[in-house]
């Protein structure tokens, strides 16, 4: 293949500020199309990046023959039906994160992708915990922490905005059952220590209605403000996951790793650990060749290429994601513990 061509739907501020140029600095990609969600807008980010072809519908874009992969950027409710429609069309296929609106559509690209293994397919992976992914499953490989007994992960915003529009984060319609960063971190929990085998959650939406900004109409918000998360793990361990976009001034965000010989503590992008006998916590350095970083797009044009194999994140992550996400969903509507997978 003497040149990757690329096709975009969807060109978000992920799409622009990071997919687009990174693909278009690398030798032998050309991104010959783009469909954003109107024709003025796919007109600015065309003339913005010198992209040759415009279309108006995705389902044109992706039919065509000028392209080999395609790039979805937009929201979740259309990652399933582009990625079916790119898969079918024989082209290799990146979706932004999060990968599907719930664990059926994850199921159906997931099972597309097997199908045709010689097509690359990737998911946006998350990006919090590039920089210590490496150093952290080391530590763990080597015993660090001895045996994993327990994992909390805290994340937390600011005040309740309550006057705010509705964000597409908080819209089911367009995100589905993800709750703003809750499968994500979960992506980076099963790199470390593996997959939860049940969760039970609590949840809550503090403002019940906000304003559409493109209709003005008020609209029911379905995806909490606010939720926490008791999981059991294949290891044996207890973990707990709290994330929220209400807790202001919250000084406990990021990730502690208690095991039966020692802690490992994630925060302000930054190490901290200690072993059985030690007075307190010090901060662990990363190692030059373990230090990770964004890389997505090398990565799935080095996988078009052959010459390296998707890490960051395969389809059958992005799947164990999503059934964890529905999972959490469930179990705040129902009140009951439910067991992975799906």
């Amino acid at each position: 293949m003497d040149k990757i061509r690329i096709g975009i739907v969807g060109a978000g501020q992920n799409t622009v500020s990071s997919h687009i140029p990174l693909l278009q600095a690398i030798d032998g990609v050309e991104i010959v199309s783009v469909c954003n969600r109107s024709r003025a807008s796919s007109e600015r980010v065309a003339t913005q990046f010198g992209i040759p072809s415009i279309y108006e519908n995705w389902n044109e874009l992706i039919a065509a023959d000028d392209t080999d992969a395609i790039v979805v950027g937009t929201w979740p409710y259309l990652h399933c039906a582009t990625t079916l429609a790119a898969i079918s069309a024989g082209k290799h296929i990146l979706v932004e994160a999060r990968m599907a609106m719930n664990a059926e559509e994850a199921h159906l690209m997931r099972d597309a992708a097997h199908e045709n293994p010689d097509l690359i397919a990737q998911v946006v992976p998350a990006p919090m915990t590039l920089w210590a992914d490496k150093t952290i499953q080391r530590l763990i490989a080597e015993g660090y922490v001895g045996d994993i007994l327990s994992v909390e992960v805290r994340s937390a915003g600011t005040f309740l905005d309550k006057d705010s529009p509705m964000h597409w984060r908080q819209d089911y319609d367009l995100s589905g059952m993800n709750i703003m960063t809750a499968g994500i971190w979960y992506e980076s929990m099963i790199g470390w220590m593996g997959d939860a085998v049940c969760v039970f959650a609590k949840g809550k939406t503090f403002v019940k209605t906000r304003t559409d900004p493109e209709t003005g109409m008020a609209c029911a918000v379905r995806v909490p403000d606010h939720i926490d998360v008791i999981m059991e793990l294949a290891c044996g361990a207890q973990g707990y996951m709290k994330i929220s976009s209400v807790q202001g001034l919250a000084d406990e965000n990021g990730v502690m790793i208690y095991g039966s010989e020692g802690t490992i503590k994630m925060a302000n992008k930054k190490l901290f650990g200690a072993k059985r006998g030690d007075e307190a916590l010090q901060e662990i350095e990363i190692r030059d060749e373990d230090r990770g970083g964004w890389r997505v797009e090398q990565e799935f044009i080095n996988a078009i290429i052959g010459v390296e194999k998707i890490t960051h994140t395969p389809f059958d992550i992005g799947l164990k994601y999503m059934e964890f996400t529905e999972a959490v969903n469930r179990s705040m509507v129902e009140e009951k513990t439910f067991s992975l997978p799906l």
